[in-house]
């Protein structure tokens, strides 16, 4: 294997660069930190495909990585015959700098390799692509998207059959391919005019957002709630410049949503994102223009969508201000929402279901359990909850209602297999609707929750550590964790430790003393005496690790103090 100077010096001496590439790698010659950074390794394929910066390099974006990665793609497919083939691929990208371009180079990859490609004549949001891949039968999807990353960012989400993002083995499969592959040498294109001409790429657009937004309205409980407020309900909503644009309002106005207000500013498609730092509508100072907007035309409610329109944040009016919902927070009102409308409206399937990921609030079981709607937790990420409706549906045992995770995503209906910011806001509408005929906002619904349900309060911690140094600090943090666990956290006591990446469940003093029902990630939970739980595992796409505080408390001041105690640990993890 080359190092990251040969690896250099391979790139700087290769035909395939263009002048404007080849300038870019020369001028960093004397650099070497962002040499090595560039070239020590390629970015690792995994089951949420790729992501990096956008540069020259083997450990970043850029077209020679995406015919690479295509390549690799493409003779996995191929693998499974001339009817995978046939049935072929879904592409389509965000509105992130270069996505047209690298979208348009996989197709190209695809046709050359004889597999069928329909790609989207523009952006479009992730939940499309996963119903694209299931509405026309395809073998695999590819969405060229970073999410909520930031500008310099790009990535390269891959989906197999059923819609959902790739399974282990196939990813695996890929790394493989990868390995076994010549970056510059290996991968096949045609031509892409060529392809459209030969009919091995095929334009596909607003056809398929109609009969996806079908989907999405069917996904309505009680239009009569929305009907009522229809005239006094006012929603104010982002794209932050991306996908969600088009249909997230023609959605909200379906339902029947008289008063919606984009937020103009933020409604012009641009991956340089101009208006905010970070396009992430986790981060409520990207919001400064929409309650700017919704204290101008009296809206109690505000929706944002990141780029690729998967995730979606939420604030609401609170005197002269505007909170922000958290992730937890919505899916908990969502959750309940959801069972209540169904029993209200008599649609509830005869075995209800729901789910969230380990790191998500512990609200959600106390909330689906107390009202007779069975519930299991997953592993991070919608692959994995994919994975368990698959699982119920081949069985016959559990039809499910909702699902989400902490990170802002929620996926309801058979029609897509991952987070769904479209049929969100959608819901989130209905929701409010509901809620504003009974004289309250989601705010107060929410604290009517914690008034049932007991209160509970989390918070997400992300210790960032870029570059290969990050990395190498990242695997020590996690290293020692696992090998010389904390007796106690924030003064709280440890009773166990489950490890997601054997499976083990560790009790203090004990050892080991049981087995966790699923693993293979590198996640370490730490349930302490107090009943909160401290979990700690590194991002998958990011070069952070992410600490998730889970408590449950007599009223909010006490689940606030034991946010701090544990938080203050937390911060103590990146020294």
């Amino acid at each position: 294997m080359r190092n990251y100077k040969e690896e250099y010096q391979r790139w700087l001496d290769s035909p395939a660069l263009s002048e404007s590439e080849w300038k870019e790698l020369d001028a960093i010659r004397n650099d070497e930190k962002e040499i090595e950074n560039r070239f020590f390794a390629p970015l690792e394929f995994g089951t949420a495909g790729l992501r990096g910066t956008m540069k020259v390099g083997l450990h970043n974006m850029n077209v020679h990585v995406i015919r690479w990665a295509t390549q690799a793609f493409a003779e996995v497919i191929c693998a499974e015959g001339e009817e995978a083939k046939r049935k072929g691929i879904a592409i389509a990208h965000d509105c992130r700098l270069n996505g047209t371009e690298f979208a348009m180079e996989a197709a190209s990859v695809m046709a050359a390799n004889g597999i069928h490609v329909r790609i989207f004549d523009a952006l479009r949001p992730t939940p499309e692509l996963s119903f694209a891949v299931r509405y026309y039968g395809c073998t695999a999807g590819l969405n060229v998207t970073a999410s909520h990353n930031p500008k310099e960012y790009n990535g390269y989400k891959v989906y197999w059959s059923d819609g959902a993002q790739l399974p282990p083995q196939h990813a695996e499969a890929i790394a493989k391919k990868m390995d076994e592959i010549d970056i510059f040498s290996g991968p096949r294109s045609i031509d892409f005019e060529e392809g459209v001409k030969a009919g091995l790429i095929e334009w596909i657009g607003e056809e398929t957002d109609e009969a996806f937004l079908e989907k999405v309205l069917a996904q309505a409980i009680d239009h009569e709630a929305v009907a009522k407020a229809a005239d006094e309900l006012k929603i104010v909503y982002t794209p932050f410049h991306g996908c969600g644009h088009k249909l997230v309002p023609e959605a909200l106005r379906r339902l029947g949503v008289k008063n919606v207000y984009p937020v103009a500013e933020q409604m012009v498609i641009d991956g340089n994102f101009p208006t905010v730092v970070s396009p992430n509508p986790e981060n409520p100072e990207g919001f400064y223009l929409a309650v700017d907007l919704a204290k101008k035309v009296g809206s109690d409610l505000i929706i944002g969508t990141d780029p690729d329109s998967d995730r979606i944040g939420t604030m609401v009016r609170d005197g002269d201000e505007y909170k922000v919902i958290t992730g937890n927070q919505l899916g908990v009102l969502l959750l309940d929402y959801v069972i209540q409308a169904k029993k209200r409206t008599g649609t509830m399937p005869a075995n209800p279901g729901a789910m969230n990921s380990i790191v998500s609030t512990g609200m959600a079981r106390e909330i689906a359990e107390r009202n007779g709607v069975h519930f299991e937790e997953t592993f991070t990420g919608f692959k994995f909850m994919a994975e368990r409706v698959a699982a119920w549906e081949a069985a016959g045992s559990y039809q499910y209602i909702f699902a989400f995770e902490e990170s802002y995503g929620y996926m309801m209906g058979d029609f897509v297999r991952d987070k769904d910011a479209v049929t969100a806001s959608m819901m989130v509408a209905e929701m409010a609707a509901y809620y504003s005929l009974q004289g309250m906002t989601l705010l107060d619904a929410l604290k009517a929750l914690y008034e049932k349900y007991g209160w509970h309060m989390e918070k997400t911690l992300n210790l960032v550590m870029p570059g290969l140094d990050g990395m190498a600090r990242m695997k020590q943090i996690m290293d020692t964790l696992r090998s010389n666990p904390p007796t106690s956290i924030g003064g709280e006591e440890v009773i166990r430790l489950r490890d997601y990446l054997d499976g083990s469940i560790a009790v203090n003093g004990l050892g080991k003393v049981d087995r966790t029902p699923f693993f293979g990630s590198n996640v370490l939970y730490f349930e302490l005496a107090d009943g909160s739980s401290f979990i700690v595992r590194p991002s998958g796409t990011e070069p952070k690790i992410k600490v998730y505080l889970l408590v449950r408390g007599e009223d909010e001041a006490a689940c606030q103090a034991k946010i701090d105690r544990y938080n203050d640990y937390a911060e103590g993890l990146r020294k």
